[in-house]
């Protein structure tokens, strides 16, 4: 008999690696400390862009966000065949919008490593982007054309993923309240109390608590250097005009969803754990959405809104198990990629969980949770 799994935190994560978990015949229990994915996950756009969103070149973070993108279309079936709920993944290729000749350069240099490993890059320019994207502003000098990244509807994503983890058994627990305390070891397994939930005990745990992970270091016995970072974002109704790409600049994103809506992130910030919106945030959106698309000058979004999204000092997510609790697996600080890397991470956690990290231990050893001691920080 597999042991039971206690799984901590209900965002995109959480109930990405329970819903796998499950599948794969664990008994899995899901505590989730208010709303499931109301936060980093409420504050996405869904984007499933690693090409776009990664300039540095073929590291680690790249080759994990590329694999989680491949993974994504037989996930999303199984997600959308257990729930009964359709999540919008949509293949809208993206475009990556160069307003100066300044700017064309390191698109250019991006998309030279980029190719190797399978998209089928295009530059594009004049009329050939006009037909593309009728709507974008006529002073874009050209554009990076990437077939492959797609992306989802987040919310529906987590309603899907909350509805798919109830129908193979899982059990949820929302409105956990905050973490007591958290002991681990030997025979008792892990046994996790919580302010409004009590008591929960299993023989394995899978640590996804995002932007609160790092307030639990002291109960866990080791420095979890997660901290929130709010993300704001916004969204256009009864737009003009059609957008049909993922359209990047280098200040700001665009992603129509099918009921039309088009919205725009994301400004981000350092504000602890206030989720509240602020005028200036929203107006850089505004102004830039204005500069790109011209038939939105002069107007306000319909909606407005802020998430927190779990950053760590490098920008890349904790993978893997904890030193001083081997039997806890932490996956948390996917900072804006956790809808991206869901996959990836549930993969990972289940391999981990079934005594099979041997399966993926070269691939996430760039992202041991142990990575940070090691340089004395």
């Amino acid at each position: 008999m597999k042991p039971s799994v206690l799984v901590v935190g209900g965002g995109i994560i959480g109930l990405s690696c329970a819903f796998e978990a499950s599948s794969h015949g664990f008994a899995v229990t899901v505590l989730e400390r208010e709303n499931f994915g109301g936060q980093a996950s409420g504050a996405a756009a869904g984007m499933l862009a690693p090409f776009s969103e990664n300039a540095e070149g073929p590291d680690a973070f790249f080759r994990l966000g590329l694999d989680s993108l491949r993974l994504y279309p037989e996930w999303v079936r199984r997600v959308e065949e257990a729930s009964g709920r359709r999540v919008e993944f949509l293949r809208t290729g993206s475009l990556q919008v160069a307003l100066h000749e300044a700017d064309e350069l390191p698109l250019v240099r991006r998309s030279e490593w980029q190719r190797p490993f399978g998209s089928a890059f295009e530059r594009v320019s004049g009329d050939t982007l006009r037909r593309l994207e009728p709507g974008l502003t006529g002073a874009a000098v050209s554009a990076l054309y990437c077939p492959e990244e797609c992306h989802v509807h987040a919310p529906k994503l987590v309603e899907a993923l909350e509805l798919a983890c109830l129908r193979v058994g899982v059990r949820l627990v929302a409105q956990a309240g905050e973490l007591l305390s958290v002991e681990a070891g030997g025979s008792s397994g892990v046994r996790v109390t919580a302010s409004a939930a009590g008591r929960h005990t299993a023989e394995l745990a899978v640590w996804c608590a995002g932007a609160w992970s790092g307030l639990h270091g002291e109960r866990l016995g080791v420095p979890v250097p997660v901290h929130p970072i709010r993300g704001q974002i916004c969204a256009y109704r009864s737009m003009p005009f059609e957008v049909r790409h993922m359209i990047f600049s280098s200040q700001a994103y665009w992603v129509r969803k099918s009921d039309g809506s088009l919205i725009c992130g994301a400004s981000e910030d350092v504000s602890g754990f206030d989720k509240s919106v602020t005028a200036a945030g929203i107006g850089r959106l505004v102004r830039w959405s204005g500069k790109l698309f011209p038939s939105l000058r002069e107007t306000e979004p319909a909606h407005r809104w802020a998430g927190l999204r779990p950053a760590t000092l490098d920008g890349w997510p904790l993978l893997g198990p904890l030193p001083t609790m081997p039997n806890v697996f932490l996956a948390t600080g996917h900072y804006r990629n956790g809808i991206l890397l869901s996959p990836a991470t549930a993969a990972a956690a289940c391999d981990w969980l079934e005594g099979r990290a041997d399966r993926t231990a070269g691939r996430l050893a760039p992202f041991s949770p142990e990575r940070f001691a090691s340089q004395g920080s």
